[in-house]
């Protein structure tokens, strides 16, 4: 069977970007069948193709999977229109290869909600099986936030998320709250599967090359944050509790922020001004190298802004990777990755917007780091049993084959 796989911002494992799409393109190829991935050019990520566009499109095989990107960049740093500008010629160009190109089922992944554009089109004018990926909730998500507040976008994006979702043979949500959130547009049930997102065992069971950022002492307590510094990031309350710790006089405790995006000048500018040197920023870096700062870590910091629609409505890849390597997990915000730090008792979870409780347990932590392997067994305990990627990727690959017309 031939896949058509459209992902905006696919990377490879040698990309600082999440790598979902690619685990699933290599389980698909595992299972004995082709797969073509339609891609842009994603900031941080990597495709795997090297050599020059021709007429704004470069393709080839990588690891086995067929490659189609669009000279489309993108980076989350990028103004709104920008990045709607984007989406939008992403979405154009895709349509042409989802109405021309040799294929059986087409399987399309947000964000962006643009995304299930080409599916649509191969649905309704080929005839095609449609199964559509949903990473975050569009417009509600955005809508929560403020990010959007124009009632003719949001009225827009409202009808395309209704028609791709109707359109789809088959969803997938990568939440619970996402989910419920298919559920809603009328779609069935039986027509939506849970796949969160997974943990890659095999990465970060790797510890060679330990290492920590400079700054950080080997007697000190790292509690890192890797990905995007941007709006629902809410990376503002690690420098809260930074805030609340150095007046705490507590300078054994540093703060590695790992990643990029659009608020990161302004979360260093802040740091600068009010002299936080318990607070690091480094560049993004790709997996490999991201294991070996896990390996040296003492817990993984999992922030959100506080927007109820986070609390069950997203399904964070660093979250999945703290687990996979072990490390307890600092969760700031309610909801179902809470339930789980405290059922299995792997980590903290603490109040939103409270620099306090945020400083509590970090302090805590450095004070009891005796606890913390044991934290961290449970923590990888949780990765093998219910996230491993091989088995959720086995999982994935039987729905989307197994879509009927």
């Amino acid at each position: 069977m031939i896949i058509l796989y459209f992902h905006q911002h696919f990377s490879t494992p040698k990309g600082s970007a999440g790598i979902r799409s690619y685990e699933m393109a290599q389980r698909l190829l595992k299972h004995g069948h082709l797969v073509t991935v339609v891609c842009g050019s994603y900031g941080g990520g990597v495709t795997g193709l090297s050599h020059d566009f021709d007429k704004g499109r470069r393709e080839g095989f990588v690891d086995g999977i067929y490659v189609i990107e669009f000279d489309l960049s993108y980076s989350n740093s990028d103004g709104f229109v920008k990045r709607a500008m984007v989406f939008l010629k992403f979405a154009l160009k895709s349509i042409g290869v989802a109405l021309t190109a040799k294929y059986d089922v087409v399987f399309a992944t947000t964000t962006p909600l643009t995304a299930g554009i080409p599916g649509t089109f191969a649905r309704w004018l080929r005839g095609k099986s449609f199964v559509f990926e949903v990473r975050d909730l569009w417009p509600e998500l955005p809508k929560a936030m403020g990010v959007i507040t124009n009632p003719l976008i949001l009225g827009a994006m409202s009808v395309l998320e209704w028609v791709s979702y109707r359109s789809a043979h088959r969803c997938i949500g990568l939440s619970p709250g996402i989910v419920k959130g298919i559920a809603a547009r009328g779609v069935a049930t039986d027509n939506i599967l849970t796949v969160p997102n997974g943990c890659d065992l095999e990465i970060f069971s790797d510890k060679a090359d330990v290492w920590r950022p400079e700054g950080v002492l080997a007697t000190d307590l790292m509690a890192i944050f890797t990905g995007t510094h941007g709006m629902a990031n809410g990376l503002n309350a690690a420098l809260d509790a930074a805030t609340e710790l150095k007046n705490r006089g507590r300078n054994d405790i540093k703060l590695v922020l790992i990643g990029q995006g659009k608020l990161k000048p302004e979360l260093q500018q802040r740091a600068q001004q009010q002299e936080l040197s318990n607070v690091i920023f480094h560049d993004p870096v790709n997996k490999t190298k991201l294991a070996g700062l896990m390996a040296s870590a003492d817990i993984g910091m999992q922030l959100l802004a506080n927007v109820p629609a986070f609390y069950y409505g997203t399904s964070p890849n660093k979250f999945f990777d703290y687990i996979a390597a072990g490390l307890p997990v600092l969760n700031n915000y309610p909801g179902w990755l809470a339930g789980m730090i405290k059922d299995n008792n792997c980590g903290y979870a603490v109040e939103p917007d409270n620099a306090s409780a945020f400083a509590d347990a970090l302090e805590h932590a450095a004070d009891n780091k005796e606890l913390l392997p044991d934290m961290g067994e449970r923590a990888l305990a949780l990765a093998k049993l219910d996230f491993n990627r091989h088995n959720l990727a086995d999982k994935w690959v039987a729905w989307v084959t197994g879509v009927k017309k």
